[in-house]
């Protein structure tokens, strides 16, 4: 555990994670862009009992004013981590257990059987997934429906969004999880 001192905590990797006994979700964002949708969905997490991994370069930095307006003063209470890369993130998790949220997904969110230890990847804001990673998990892209009239759904309500399909699934396991 690593304290910064704007009120973050940075969690070690968790031995548990990528294996039966992860009982969690997990909330994975690619190079995120924009302080004020991070800001939320560390709120989320906060308030949900889900991780949020974190994956370099980001756009801003953790002592960001904004990020730090957006997620209150909940940020103690955040389950975070960060990674170097993606493929930090695919060497701890098995492919079975990562979705990519993705407007050119091929199932519905709804649709998918979430179970403990998922993990839900959002790319950055302007750019979405890399292309190497929606390949690699072309069977496990998965799209929230919208109209045709918008590019896309803001990241902290696609996260919400995807979270709480994933958690009623899990019959809301993951808000007992410590």
């Amino acid at each position: 555990m690593k304290k910064l001192a704007e009120g973050f905590v940075l969690q070690e990797h968790q031995k548990a994670w990528g294996t039966n006994e992860d009982q969690g979700l997990h909330i994975v964002l690619v190079t995120p862009e924009i302080p004020g949708n991070t800001g939320n969905i560390g709120r989320l997490c906060a308030g949900t009992n889900i991780w949020l991994h974190l994956v370099e370069p980001f756009g801003f930095e953790l002592s960001n004013k904004f990020l730090r307006r957006a997620g209150l003063d909940y940020w103690p209470h955040v389950k975070l981590t960060k990674h170097e890369n993606f493929e930090s993130v695919a060497k701890i998790f098995p492919a079975d257990r990562i979705w990519l949220f993705t407007k050119n997904g091929n199932k519905i969110h709804s649709d998918v059987e979430y179970i403990p230890g998922s993990v839900l990847v959002f790319g950055c804001e302007t750019k979405g997934l890399d292309e190497k990673i929606l390949k690699t998990y072309e069977n496990h892209r998965i799209r929230i429906p919208t109209t045709d009239k918008v590019r896309s759904l803001n990241l902290s309500n696609a996260c919400a969004i995807a979270s709480y399909e994933a958690m009623r699934q899990l019959s809301w396991t993951p808000l007992n999880n410590k």
